[in-house]
């Protein structure tokens, strides 16, 4: 079992930065494909970024390209994501998820999943 727990939401302004962070325990996800996914309210889960556990293949929605980085820390069993340039549009849910296998944005292919970060930007 994994256990992810996210942080680092909260309200900005259109145009600031936020960090998420999603620390993982329970089982070393070091090889582990790691994403970040988002949920605004009456819309469908979606894809927003996601990283290999060697950090070598890096894949990103087209709504956050060049907006939002994704990173990760091994030794600290952390995936990060920075937000720049955020619009009222990125105001959602945002879930950590991983998985045992390679990266890919399809959410139903992720095994663990966390409680989520409120995220809240305003015009």
């Amino acid at each position: 079992q994994v256990q992810l727990v996210e942080s680092g939401g909260g309200l900005v302004q259109a145009g600031g930065s936020l960090r998420l962070s999603c620390a993982a325990s329970g089982r070393t996800v070091s090889s582990y494909a790691m994403g970040w996914f988002r949920q605004a309210p009456g819309k469908e889960r979606e894809f927003v970024a996601a990283i290999s556990g060697s950090s070598n293949r890096i894949l990103y929605a087209d709504s956050v390209k060049g907006r939002f980085t994704i990173s990760r820390d091994n030794a600290k069993a952390t995936v990060y994501l920075q937000m720049n340039g955020l619009k009222p549009e990125d105001t959602a849910v945002y879930y950590c998820a991983t998985r045992g296998a390679g990266t890919t944005t399809a959410d139903h292919l992720y095994d663990y999943w966390g409680q989520g970060t409120q995220v809240t930007v305003s015009s």
